[in-house]
């Protein structure tokens, strides 16, 4: 078996070679990218705002035009719930004192 030995010209010839290469490689990303601007801002200016889901702490609801119910309404409402209470009552009572 034959040894290549590389002499030591062309070791530095070699490493200055790759030491160029990379270090155009790095500078080059740094050339392609405008002032002021990056990925992370075109990502932002395309998205759509963020909202959060809950109101800030200031922030109130409008006021209604018009009131959920009426005072006659919210009456009606009261007496029924109260007569299909009253109804229910005696059932519970019989199914408690059953078996």
């Amino acid at each position: 078996m034959d040894v290549a030995y590389v002499s030591n010209e062309r070791k530095i010839t070699a490493l200055a070679a790759g030491a160029l290469l990379l270090s155009s490689l790095s500078l080059g990303g740094c050339a392609t990218s405008t002032a002021g601007s990056s990925l992370m801002d075109a990502r932002a200016e395309a998205a759509p705002p963020n909202k959060g889901v809950y109101p800030l702490l200031g922030d109130l609801p409008p006021k209604p035009e018009k009131p959920a119910m009426t005072p006659d309404e919210r009456l009606k409402l009261q007496k029924e719930l109260i007569t299909a209470r009253d109804r229910q009552v005696p059932k519970a009572k019989g199914q408690a004192a059953g078996p």
